[in-house]
C-alpha cells in the first residue's frame, strides 16, 4: 500500500503505472471529488474539443458579458 512521504509525495505500485502506461517522469493529474482522490494519465491533447458543445452568443460583448456574469 503506498504512503505518504514526509515531502507528501506517494509513490504508485509498478504494476499499477504499468497497466495505465505512466513511465517514471510522466505526467498525471488528480482530482478529490467525493472524498476520494483520482490519479489520471495525462494524455496530449485531452481537452481537445472539450468546449466544442458550449452554445456561444456571438452577439454580447465584452461588456455584455462582464455585466452578465456580475448580476
Amino acid at each position: 500500500m503506498p504512503k505518504v512521504s514526509a515531502k507528501w509525495q506517494i509513490t504508485l505500485p509498478i504494476s499499477q503505472c504499468e497497466a495505465l502506461g505512466i513511465e517514471p517522469g510522466g505526467e498525471v493529474e488528480s482530482f478529490i471529488a467525493d472524498g476520494l482522490l483520482t490519479i489520471i494519465k495525462k494524455r496530449k491533447g485531452s481537452a481537445k474539443g472539450l468546449l466544442k458543445s458550449i452554445r456561444v452568443n456571438r452577439d454580447m460583448t465584452d461588456e455584455d458579458s462582464l455585466q452578465s456574469a456580475l448580476k
